[in-house]
């Protein structure tokens, strides 16, 4: 019975198998036309890749040529590299026996990694970073002495800003905070006059509306000198401005258009000038000349040593002079007005003459008016609101040298005795004092503390601090030009001027009518 079984079987097999061939539909099913075409693509693309190859010296716009560059390889390396990594194949391949796997070969990562770190540190290579074929070559690194041109264009970087900001403009220590305060009500908030003045003899004048107080920097006493109340109710000081030599004589300009002259140590009033029609905003002395501006447009010098005291009236204005400063040596009076013009005179000139030069390039009004004691013939201008410069001049020959945009209204400038700095006072939005690197015209440091406009600076007679007197009403001292060693300064008298600068300047005496 099983072999009829088996034999029916292999009857079913294989007897019918042709005829099970014979009688098969003409269509392919599904899965077969499937695998027909995938054979039949890679056949076509095996070929295709054979035809594309084409030797180095063929012409085809296709090719893809990939040089490597020899000077950026380490060909000793290269072929190290990969001398050593053919031999530990073919010593782990004959090491092993058919069928045997290695335990080596489950921690081929780690030895590998151990040999190359252990190969690195005795011979001083670095084949991490190691190729056997470089394609591009980095930029060298510059070197130490190289200016990079990018980061000076755009300073505003933050790579710029960092070197900046870490860069130490000055050595000393300069302090954030005013070392001394004081009140000043009724300071008048106009930006056209000149209310504040230090004298050689270290006695600040400030004048407050309709009076002249006196503060003894050395005791601290305060002094009235002169009041104007009888004057009119309208009435007020508008300028004043102590006498270079001596320090024992206080110029003192009105409302109304007269220059007084006061006698502080004697307590009396010596004379009164005229020359002007309205109130006098500005006064510089020159030795025994005193010059005058005022709201008449009008320049007076005045020789205070006469009866007949007008020697010149200057018209170069258009409109209120406010800022008048004579240079150190004498020779050249530098004006500034509301016209937005800076005008330059020679100590000879006369009613007749005409300005040296004219220099019109501030856009707005030109009070803060600066000589350099550094360097002769350098005058420091600032402009008002709609300028907002500090602008720097060759006063030989007119030429502007330099113009820094400060952001905010300029309104009093102080040069550094002892270096190259200059301090400027400013209004809107700040109301901030900035002491400055010249000629670079760095930042070196940022004073707050006013709450409005800081219109006066003086300073005082050893050159190491500062007074300023903003609109509103408050005097702050602040050590901003002191060294290292001196950081008191308002508590000593002219007898502390460095240099033995007291001894020619108060043994001269002036005789004034």
């Amino acid at each position: 019975m099983t072999s009829n079984v088996v034999d029916f079987e292999d009857i079913l097999n294989n007897g019918f198998s042709d005829a099970n061939t014979a009688v098969r539909s003409g269509v392919r099913a599904r899965w077969e036309r499937k695998k027909h075409d995938s054979s039949t693509n890679d056949a076509e693309a095996s070929s295709s890749s054979c035809e594309n190859r084409k030797p180095f010296g063929s012409s085809s716009s296709l090719s893809d040529r990939f040089i490597p560059n020899r000077a950026a390889m380490d060909i000793e390396k290269s072929s190290h590299s990969i001398l050593a990594s053919s031999s530990s194949y073919e010593e782990s391949i004959g090491d092993r026996t058919d069928g045997e796997v290695s335990e080596d070969e489950y921690t081929s990562d780690s030895v590998a990694s151990d040999m190359l770190e252990y190969k690195s540190s005795l011979l001083g290579i670095d084949y991490s970073k190691s190729r056997i074929l470089s394609f591009a070559d980095k930029a060298p690194a510059p070197k130490g002495d190289t200016v990079n041109n990018l980061q000076v264009l755009y300073s505003g970087s933050t790579t710029a800003r960092k070197n900046k900001s870490s860069t130490k403009l000055v050595s000393r220590h300069i302090p954030s905070a005013p070392t001394r305060i004081l009140d000043a009500p009724d300071l008048l908030d106009d930006y056209y006059l000149n209310l504040l003045s230090w004298s050689d003899t270290n006695v600040l004048a400030v004048a407050l509306s309709q009076t002249v107080y006196l503060w003894n920097a050395e005791t601290g006493a305060i002094d009235e000198l002169c009041n104007v109340e009888s004057e009119g109710p309208d009435a007020h000081i508008s300028s004043v401005s102590w006498i270079q030599e001596g320090g024992g004589h206080l110029a003192v300009g009105t409302s109304w258009g007269k220059t007084l002259l006061w006698d502080v140590t004697a307590g009396k009033q010596l004379r009164k000038m005229d020359g002007h029609t309205d109130r006098i905003g500005a006064l510089s002395w020159n030795r025994h000349i005193l010059s005058s501006g005022g709201r008449d447009n009008l320049i007076v010098n005045h020789d205070v040593r006469i009866a007949e005291h007008k020697t010149a009236t200057l018209s170069g204005h258009s409109q209120e002079v406010c800022g008048l400063a004579w240079s150190p040596d004498g020779m050249t009076l530098a004006s500034g007005a509301n016209d937005n013009k800076l005008c330059l005179w020679d100590a000879t000139a006369s009613s007749s003459s005409r300005a040296r030069y004219e220099l019109t390039e501030h856009q707005a009004a030109v009070k803060a008016l600066a000589w350099s004691p550094h360097e002769r013939n350098l005058l420091a201008t600032g402009g008002g609101t709609a300028d907002r410069c500090i602008k720097f001049w060759n006063t030989q020959t007119g030429s502007m040298l330099n113009s820094i945009d400060t952001g905010s209204q300029v309104c009093a400038l102080q040069w550094n005795p002892f270096e190259k700095e200059i301090l400027s006072s400013h209004g809107f939005a700040r109301n901030q004092i900035c002491l400055w690197k010249y000629p670079t015209m760095a930042k070196v440091k940022e004073l707050d503390g006013h709450t409005a406009r800081v219109l006066h600076m003086a300073t005082s007679p050893d050159g190491a601090s500062v007074v300023s007197a903003a609109a509103d009403e408050t005097l702050r001292f602040w050590d901003v030009f002191a060294p290292p060693s001196k950081t008191h300064t308002g508590k000593r008298g002219a007898s502390d001027i460095p240099g033995g600068a007291k001894s020619k300047k108060l043994s001269r005496t002036m005789h004034i009518r």
